[in-house]
């Protein structure tokens, strides 16, 4: 991956984390994770949020031992060796990946016509998505200082908001709204689990920005940690004033909106514009970060031959595989309907997690992470996708299929691009090589 001077620092990779992280996650999760939680989803928030944060800890000493623009591939590869597993489980998270950005500009293209008047055509919304994917497209073909220059200003303006509008919503709340009393079983609680965790799940788009870190092995983990953390404040507080301000029954009629529509009891009809343009921040910034991510995961994915090689090819200061990338994602925003990839893409992510966790206890020699600590991460990845899965199973037994045919597909990927297109797979001694002549 081009690397201009190392340009990545500690706050522009926490403004990464946050850009990622606070995209269609709580402009649209909010409403989905309602929907089962009700008025107590601040709880699942914060449950989400601790899952996040042990997961991040686990990623961050990988990330530090491994400071690589691959990421979770390079963990991957590092725990398990180059081979079916890891490279269908490296696929499996591209996919997962694409669809997650796809869902950021489909809530983007949909804030944009709500904006635009309940009059305009419904086709606006696939426009709206396509053209902000081509937008930062064109601003990540321009390389990682562009990106984070550009990332540090939207996160501000788009934090600056999120944030006064928790403290307008908590201080004018109504305790009643969030007695106890008002909670569904505990149960239900711990079913929205995966999705509010699906709402953190960017932070690791952080460990893709290590090559262009100046000290990796020291910023990494530190950002990676702040930038949940800074975010777990935020939405809890978020929910709180949203579920203190209105009933169950107006967020969930208006889930996709769920945000902008508690403005307006606090802030009126211009509350309503304000936060909605927010959410156009808020997503744009996802998908300027998650475009870079997805970048260096295509271009490792390349160089280890789990992925055709042309997507490694430079092109301006990126790689073809951003191109191909945006492509992608342009196609899938104009189909995917939100809540069941919220869904299938929260327990995909989990599984990934988990795999990847599993796999650090093997590298504890090599990491020096926490034994606990990266048990714990295993522990809380696993019961939040048998409780989700419980749920499913019960609610929408169709999205455990797809979830199921998403991961044959990436071993039938893998299975073909190994045995049908003679690929040829690099030693970490030649990426090294690489690395040493590209800095």
């Amino acid at each position: 991956m081009h690397r201009p001077g190392r340009t990545v620092s500690f706050w522009s990779a926490v403004a990464m984390g946050i850009g990622a992280m606070v995209g269609a996650g709580i402009f649209a999760l909010l409403g989905e994770a309602g929907a089962i939680a009700g008025s107590a989803v601040w709880i699942s928030f914060l449950i989400g949020g601790g899952i996040a944060l042990l997961s991040g800890y686990s990623m961050g000493r990988l990330g530090a031992r491994y400071p690589t623009a691959g990421g979770v591939v390079e963990y991957l590869v590092q725990s398990f060796g180059i081979g079916r597993f890891s490279g269908a489980m490296s696929i499996m998270m591209y996919i997962a990946a694409i669809v997650a950005v796809s869902l950021v500009a489909r809530t983007f293209g949909t804030y944009a016509h709500a904006l635009a008047g309940a009059r305009s055509p419904a086709w606006l919304v696939e426009v709206f998505a396509a053209s902000i994917v081509l937008v930062f497209m064109f601003v990540n073909l321009e390389g990682a200082r562009s990106m984070t220059r550009l990332e540090n200003v939207i996160v501000l303006v788009k934090m600056a908001v999120l944030v006064g509008f928790a403290v307008i919503g908590v201080a004018f709340l109504s305790p009643d709204r969030l007695a106890p009393s008002t909670y569904p079983p505990a149960l239900k609680i711990l079913y929205s689990v995966a999705v509010t965790f699906f709402a953190y799940e960017g932070f690791r788009i952080v460990t893709n920005a290590a090559e262009d870190m100046p000290d990796p092995e020291r910023t990494l983990p530190r950002a990676i940690m702040t930038a949940i953390a800074l975010v777990m404040v935020v939405y809890v507080a978020i929910a709180i004033g949203v579920f203190g301000n209105l009933p169950p029954d107006r967020v969930l009629a208006s889930k996709e909106f769920a945000l902008a529509e508690a403005a307006r009891p606090i802030l009126g009809a211009w509350g309503f514009k304000v936060v909605a343009i927010s959410a156009l921040f808020a997503t744009a910034s996802a998908i300027n970060a998650s475009l870079y991510a997805v970048t260096n995961v295509t271009y490792r994915l390349a160089r280890l031959g789990e992925l055709p090689g042309a997507l490694a090819k430079p092109i301006g200061h990126s790689r073809e595989g951003l191109v191909v990338s945006s492509t992608l994602i342009i196609a899938l925003a104009a189909f995917f309907d939100l809540s069941a990839i919220a869904s299938i893409g929260a327990v995909s992510m989990l599984i990934i997690h988990l795999v990847v966790h599993v796999g650090h206890l093997r590298l504890l020699h090599e990491t020096r992470a926490s034994r606990l600590l990266v048990a714990m991460a295993v522990l809380a990845n696993a019961a939040a996708i048998i409780l989700c899965c419980y749920s499913l199973a019960h609610a929408s037994p169709l999205l455990l299929v797809w979830i199921a045919i998403f991961f044959a597909l990436a071993f039938a990927i893998e299975f073909v691009l190994k045995h049908l297109t003679g690929r040829n797979v690099l030693s970490r001694a030649d990426d090294r090589r690489d690395a040493q002549a590209s800095s």
